[in-house]
């Protein structure tokens, strides 16, 4: 009888350690509150289903580099007054004044530019298969992943690119700030772990194996013929001091459940452990789109600046000849200028100075934002090629419609909440499945052995000492601990409302941002082209207020007139085309276009 208890015994504490692994009892992951636009960090396992929430649009709007101009940069450059470059922005509607990343044939189907490269490509995600079912190990069957997604089967970081040699180009700036970004390592490194996480609740079924090994002493004497009966030797007796010849011990035990049928838990499990890596492969491509954006907006604020510089140059070298004119007409006691004209010639020309000095200063900002976003080295030379900013051929501003069709069907938020969402409904599955009993094949063993005492070969004699005894079976395991799985349930299906509202918000702020972005980018094209009139006829003006001045038919005022309205125009000019550029970038972000270029 007491061989069978202790039988009993080790049963029981098989089933209450061992079959642990078949009943799945998942806690709810944190997920972000609506608005606050950072990636979500909890991620599906055996314990917790739900891969991340999805950060949603919130205020706020990513700063532009100031004007730059021309230069490169062979060290680390001198800080500026400006703020450093910042952080990964929310998801928010932008100005299309806002720098950014040159992508006209991303929105529209006009031919781009050659260092304007995004795309159209889309992030997709693979079919998530469903369930085999449960009956005879339906959900628990090994295999290929079901339900992985393209993007995490190569989880690694991508290689950097190689840095390029002469000037660099908008599309290798863009590509080296998409791959080698320290925002963009560590979202890899994010997808990394979801992929991890995916595995390890797709291997949710493999047994859990306990084993336990021991040896300790000392043991007293315990001898009899090894049938079951009574002690054969004086030492043997108990309820003395006489231990005998004391000995060691020495065991092994082990248990272990194979999870057979669990109601569609572990196969909810799988499901849900599979949107991980697809919300993590969203997040790092909205990650890499802000890392190009940030590196189009430096690009373009140092163009803006180094044709800002050279207009200034023109319009300085102008009102010097217009001086030394005047210097010499008032050496001749000429009636047609008098000291005031000087004056007044002088008070313009330090006007271009100062402007000069705040070129000056934006180059310096552009130029160092260049060198983060390209990760350069400390000794490594940077130089940003010279490239115009108004475009030749006329801008296709794609309509509203089109622009939030793209924006639906390729923005990589929407991508991660959808599979978020999918997370949370198993979750649910799994709440509500907890209810019932997990069916599992349990085995153990129990081998033990002393030095001290009699082997017992009857089948009938309890042999605490030396014992040699293994089983497998059917178990059956579920707890009713009802009102918590109620309270568990209902939490689960929270969260699964809560997750809907924040789709909902995300989808709104995104129709919110495109439609922004798109009204501003008609507005910015609408004055680049009235501006390129008006400085055609400021040259126009100028060139004849200057002629008559040379002449002596024309006077003073009406050629500072004409030189204002030309560095007034050409400046407006080159920052409608700076806008209209950078409205073309902002609208392919935010419709979800990635540079064709990209890996």
């Amino acid at each position: 009888m007491g061989r069978e208890v202790g039988r009993v015994v080790a049963v029981a504490m098989m089933l209450t350690g061992g079959a642990a692994g078949a009943q799945i009892s998942p806690t709810p992951a944190p997920s972000n509150a609506p608005g606050t636009g950072a990636p979500g960090t909890a991620s599906p396992s055996p314990g917790s289903l739900s891969p991340a929430t999805v950060p949603t649009p919130s205020p706020g709007t990513t700063p532009a580099p100031g004007p730059s101009g021309t230069g490169s940069s062979a060290a680390n450059p001198t800080p500026g007054t400006r703020a450093p470059l910042p952080g990964p922005a929310s998801v928010n509607p932008g100005p299309a004044a806002e720098p950014g990343n040159a992508a006209q044939r991303a929105t529209t189907g006009t031919p781009r530019p050659a260092s304007a490269t995004p795309g159209a490509q889309d992030l997709g995600t693979s079919p998530i298969a469903p369930g085999s079912g449960d009956g005879a190990r339906g959900d628990l069957t090994p295999g290929a992943p079901r339900g992985a997604p393209e993007e995490a089967q190569a989880p690694g970081a991508a290689e950097g690119t190689k840095a390029p040699k002469g000037p660099i180009t908008l599309a290798q700036l863009v590509a080296r700030a998409r791959t080698q970004d320290a925002r963009v390592a560590e979202a890899t490194a994010e997808l990394r772990k979801f992929q991890a996480l995916y595995d390890q609740a797709r291997w949710a079924w493999f047994p859990r194996f306990e084993i336990t090994l021991g040896a300790g002493g000392p043991v007293p004497e315990a001898r009899n013929n090894g049938l079951g009966g009574p002690p054969t030797t004086e030492a043997s007796l108990e309820g003395d001091w006489n231990f005998g010849k004391v000995g060691v011990t020495v065991f092994s035990t082990g248990n272990a459940v194979l999870p057979l049928y669990t109601f569609g838990k572990l196969s909810a499990l799988e499901k849900a452990g599979s949107q991980g890596p697809i919300v993590g492969a969203a997040l790092r491509e909205r990650v890499r789109a802000e890392a190009g954006f940030q590196a189009a907006q430096a690009y373009y604020g140092y163009q803006l600046a180094r044709a800002g510089l050279k207009q200034l140059e023109d319009v300085s070298k102008r009102l010097k000849d217009a001086g030394d004119k005047i210097d010499a007409l008032l050496k001749e006691d000429s009636d047609q200028v008098s000291k005031t004209d000087t004056y007044k010639l002088g008070y313009f020309r330090q006007l271009v100075e100062s402007q000069r000095a705040t070129a000056v200063q934006g180059e310096q900002f552009a130029l160092t934002a260049i060198r983060l976003l390209a990760s350069a080295g400390p000794d490594e030379q940077v130089e940003v090629v010279e490239e115009d900013l108004p475009l030749q051929g006329d801008v296709n501003v794609p309509d509203l419609e089109t622009s939030l069709k793209q924006a639906n069907e390729r923005r990589p938020e929407l991508k991660a909440i959808a599979a978020g969402i999918i997370a949370r409904e198993q979750e649910v599955l799994i709440r509500e499945r907890s209810y019932y009993p997990d069916l599992g094949l349990a085995g153990y063993y129990d081998i033990r052995w002393t030095s001290s005492a009699t082997r017992q070969r009857s089948p009938f004699a309890y042999d605490p000492f030396n014992d040699r005894t293994a089983g497998l079976g059917l178990v059956i395991r579920g707890t009713f601990d009802i009102p918590i799985k109620d309270a568990q349930l209902e939490q689960a299906r929270a969260e699964l409302d809560k997750m809907h509202a924040q789709e909902q918000t995300l989808k709104a702020g995104i129709q919110l941002e495109v439609t922004q972005v798109q009204s501003q980018l008609a507005a910015a094209y609408a004055r680049a082209k009235s501006f390129t009139e008006a400085e055609k006829n400021a040259k126009r003006w100028a060139t004849a207020a200057y002629a008559a001045f040379d002449l002596g038919t024309g006077d003073t005022r009406e050629l500072v007139d004409a030189f204002t309205a030309l560095a007034q125009a050409s400046a407006e000019r080159g920052k409608s085309w700076h806008d209209v550029r950078v409205g073309l970038a902002s609208l392919a972000r935010v419709t979800g276009a990635v540079p064709a270029t990209d890996e």
